[in-house]
């Protein structure tokens, strides 16, 4: 057979464009879709991405993510031989596979009748890609090796771009929490500074001072004193 078709190169490379809508899980499901079209005899697929302890599963019907939820309880078939060797595991047809009885069965009330599972890793963590067809030997022919791959190269972009993007909005995030806790503290300041005359610098030193003694932090108890100002004073704060 032939590996796969070139719009599914044209496909995977596409996961690596990240924008707001991008995460894991999206690329996840873009991979199962894509390689249900792009693998001549596949009908459908599934991904399982083991990172950092985290399990996190997609495929194309739902019928998968049920056969795979059975194989992982029942201790056996592809998948699991898959991860335990890290090595890719064939299945010509499972009504004739003597290996997993007990899958096989559950494999033939899904639909499927041949099955490949691709390991990847990338980076640390591990891909198993799994490919099902409807008929026997859909996989029997080719070699998966440039399939493998080519999801590897491909996911191991998508994954890093996505990270580097979490990086960039978390890093944006905390920038916008420290500049409103400067602003929440300069009009705390200048409460304290309209209420005792001090300087600015001498009701930061309050602030901080107040802070210690009730164990919060300086910008939530600046939030306090402003959100109970503005509570008594209709909204006016005054400015430091």
């Amino acid at each position: 057979m032939r590996t796969f078709s070139p719009a599914l190169a044209r496909d995977l490379a596409a996961l690596g464009r990240v924008n707001e809508g991008t995460s894991i899980e999206s690329v996840l499901r873009s991979v199962t879709a894509a390689v249900a079209v792009g693998v001549p005899g596949c009908a459908g697929g599934t991904v399982e991405l083991r990172r950092e302890d985290r399990l996190t599963l997609s495929a194309s019907h739902s019928d998968l993510i049920a056969l795979v939820d059975r194989e992982q309880v029942l201790g056996e078939g592809p998948s699991v031989e898959a991860l335990a060797t890290g090595r890719n595991v064939l299945v010509r047809d499972v009504l004739l596979d003597g290996r997993w009885p007990r899958y096989a069965a559950t494999a033939v009330r899904h639909g499927v009748r041949s099955a490949l599972m691709l390991p990847i890793t990338i980076e640390g963590s591990t891909l198993l890609l799994g490919l099902y067809a409807v008929r026997p030997g859909a996989f029997a022919g080719g070699s998966s090796d440039a399939l493998a791959s080519l999801l590897g190269e491909h996911l191991a972009v998508a994954l890093a771009n996505i990270s580097d993007y979490d990086d960039v909005l978390t890093d944006a995030a905390q920038m916008q929490e420290a500049l409103a806790g400067r602003s929440v503290i300069d009009q705390a300041k200048g409460i304290i500074m309209h209420a005792s005359g001090c300087s600015a610098e001498a009701a930061f030193d309050e602030l901080r001072r107040l802070s210690q003694h009730h164990q919060v932090k300086v910008a939530d108890l600046a939030r306090r004193l402003v959100s109970e100002h503005q509570a008594k004073h209709g909204g006016a704060v005054p400015s430091p």
